[in-house]
């Protein structure tokens, strides 16, 4: 009997654990039976992707790094790279604001609901204020300071220290250039081997992603709010995924279909166990091991380029998280019945692609960044209760359209380069006669 592909497993998974968290909020004691019984293995599956998630980052780009054998490379890939991240982030919030002010979902929250439900997450929302008000009264280069660490082993320790620890790692593949090869090769083929060992490590991890995403799905489900809170959101909810669907259905494979000539279809096929995985952790910085992974095996992308542009793109490249900020900005700003004019949305869309910047890639992250942008709009941040209640299963939807995102820049970068093979052909030198 033929096995059942990874993405259908997963898929089957995702539908098994709906159910089951349907069937459990019907019993007594169904819900505490989930949180207590099934929900831990899910944990403990995103735990296992967050282990090595920094060793994967640390191992590949100084590998992809030393590889490029010539600062200039390194200078026109990055320079590549961060360009389109940006203009692909411009591009969301803009779509978001396009979409949330033609819809007007909060015009649909009456004063009664809007009420109930800043009651309810009053809680939750004064938390993300706190942490945002730190970010608040620092200075203008303190992004840039933060950059760089005091300690590697410090910021080795934390997920949430990515940019540190890519800082670092370019840093040191670049001093791995400027030496002379016999002295790095020894160095490189610790990272190189060490690499290998991390890819298998997620060939072994993704055997138990079919009982990972059960279990998560379920959790969710049996933890959900009441339905009558949601129905009082559906339509910011569905503007958001209305905005998401344009870009993981549109913008990317236009993308894709252009400037590589590879069609929808063979994108899609090649990445969607990544996008399966994201909408089951709500985590690019979880799902990263597995998007390197399918992007390089799948579609073709040379690892020189995945090892550098990937691990970037789950830190600094959030699309879907800087369109979902976009549009509860403005569902919130039209809840309080307040009118932006075209400076402060113009604003909002500034401050979202450099808030994307410094965006952890972790659940809820944006939830915090959104509390800045709330305030430089002159939005009421107690707003940030109205969303709290599907703010879960939408940060769910924008970490795929983050991932995707970030896998087609991949393949942007690597055409450009002359590093888009067939994945069929797995000599790179074959790979480089047919892109010559």
């Amino acid at each position: 009997m033929k096995k059942l592909a990874l993405h259908w497993q997963i898929i089957l998974g995702m539908i098994l654990g709906v159910i089951a968290g349907i069937i459990a909020v019907q019993f007594s004691g169904g819900k505490e039976f989930i949180s207590d019984w099934v929900k831990p293995f899910g944990t403990i599956f995103i735990n296992s992707l967050k282990l090595i998630a920094v060793p994967l980052i640390v191992a590949s780009l100084i590998k992809g790094v030393s590889d490029l054998k010539d600062i200039s490379k390194l200078s026109k890939m990055g320079g590549r790279t961060i360009g389109i991240y940006l203009l692909s982030t411009v591009f969301a919030v803009t779509t978001g604001l396009l979409a949330v002010n033609i819809i007007k979902p909060g015009k649909l929250v009456n004063p009664d609901t809007r009420e109930a439900l800043t009651a309810d997450y009053a809680t939750d929302a004064s938390g993300k204020i706190a942490l945002a008000e730190g970010q608040k009264d620092v200075g203008p280069l303190q992004a840039l300071v933060d950059l760089v660490p005091s300690n590697i082993f410090e910021a080795l320790s934390s997920n949430g220290n990515m940019l540190q620890v890519i800082f670092f790692v370019i840093f040191f593949g670049i001093g791995l250039i400027l030496i002379e090869p016999e002295k790095a090769k020894p160095v490189k083929d610790f990272f190189d081997a060490l690499n290998e060992v991390i890819l298998k490590l997620i060939d072994l991890i993704m055997i138990a992603a079919p009982i990972g995403v059960f279990a998560l799905l379920a959790a969710l489900v049996a933890e959900s709010p009441s339905p009558d809170i949601f129905k009082a959101l559906i339509g910011y909810s569905l503007t958001v995924l209305l905005g998401l669907g344009i870009l993981i259905f549109g913008l990317y494979p236009i993308l894709i279909k252009v400037f590589t000539g590879k069609s929808p279809m063979f994108f899609f096929k090649g990445i969607s166990p990544a996008q399966l995985l994201a909408f089951s952790t709500s985590s690019s910085a979880a799902t990263l091991p597995v998007t390197m992974e399918r992007v390089e095996e799948h579609l073709g992308v040379d690892r020189e380029v995945t090892s550098f542009v990937l691990p970037i793109g789950a830190t600094i490249n959030m699309d879907g998280t800087s369109l979902y900020q976009a549009v509860a900005a403005v569902f919130i700003a039209q809840a309080y019945g307040l009118d932006l004019d075209l400076g402060t949305q113009l604003g909002i869309v500034a401050t979202a692609t450099l808030a994307s910047i410094g965006t952890a890639a972790v659940p809820s992250a944006g939830m915090v960044m959104l509390v800045i942008i709330l305030g430089q709009a002159g939005i009421p941040e107690a707003g940030l209760a109205l969303i709290f209640a599907v703010d879960r299963p939408l940060d769910m939807c924008r970490t795929v359209a983050n991932i995707t995102g970030d896998s087609t820049v991949s393949m942007l970068v690597a055409k450009s380069l002359g590093k888009l093979g067939d994945p069929k052909v797995k000599n790179w030198d074959d790979n480089y006669k047919l892109n010559h």
